[in-house]
């Protein structure tokens, strides 16, 4: 892991760019981090774009340092300045054309989308998780919160030093993949939003029944992809105070 830029944001927390290999990322801690002993660590999953989505993961960030976490978070495969797939930015075409044709999507055009951003995703997220957990100032237990939920899904069942997650019920999951959420078992919050025109909300449904995990629980609320309740934010960092502390 190389540090490329550091800057101390106006309530202290301290922010770091870097780069592992080819992959770009930030990381932020808590002003009390060190000397104190290391921050328990929240990866911070989003649907792509890095620097498009960063007022967004600041804002998230520093939420998270308020309570005591460091906070990290790396760009998807595809996305940013990384390479393109050719097959991946075919099959992307194809949900967005059937979702304003307003047709049912079909299972095969999410598999092509999603199962080959999941295999390349979830290996750099753990190599990401290796580099942060070797530093001084960080320390386990992680939990994993947003983003792209099939990517948390397998997270949770490949990664055993992440012991809670927070999912966002707004992605398409393959259908397939939920064999795998029935292997889940560590604590879920999920959030899903009632209105999202981009998202199966029955298949949202169906994927939280099909989560294994003995405590599990549904935050549903009206409105769209973007109208998440600040409150939620709240929710989610009291979620992680219990499982992470």
């Amino acid at each position: 892991m190389h540090f490329t830029t550091e800057q101390r944001l106006d309530d202290g927390v301290l922010e770091r760019e870097f780069t592992l290999g080819e992959i770009p990322g930030f990381l932020w801690t808590p002003e009390s981090a060190s000397p104190s002993g290391p921050a328990p660590l929240i990866l911070l999953g989003h649907p792509g774009g890095l620097h498009r989505m960063y007022p967004r993961l600041v804002a998230r960030a520093r939420g998270c340092a308020a309570e005591g976490f460091a906070a990290a978070t790396i760009e998807l495969p595809g996305s940013g300045d990384r390479p393109r797939s050719a097959a991946a930015e075919q099959a992307r075409a194809d949900l967005h054309r059937a979702l304003e044709a307003g047709e049912p999507v079909d299972d095969e055009i999410v598999e092509r989308l999603v199962l080959p951003l999941v295999e390349k995703a979830v290996p750099e997220w753990r190599a990401t998780l290796d580099a942060l957990l070797a530093l001084p100032e960080v320390g386990g237990p992680a939990g994993y919160a947003g983003g792209v939920i099939a990517i948390g899904l397998r997270l949770a069942v490949a990664e055993p030093r992440i012991s809670a997650a927070l999912l966002f019920a707004g992605s398409f999951v393959p259908r397939i993949m939920f064999e795998e959420a029935r292997q889940v078992t560590i604590p879920l919050q999920v959030l899903l939003q009632w209105d999202d025109a981009g998202n199966d909300r029955q298949l949202a449904l169906d994927l939280f029944d099909a989560f294994g995990s003995k405590e599990k629980t549904l935050h549903a609320n009206m409105g769209g992809h973007t109208g998440v309740p600040q409150f939620e934010g709240e929710a989610g960092n009291r979620f992680f105070a219990r499982h992470l502390k």
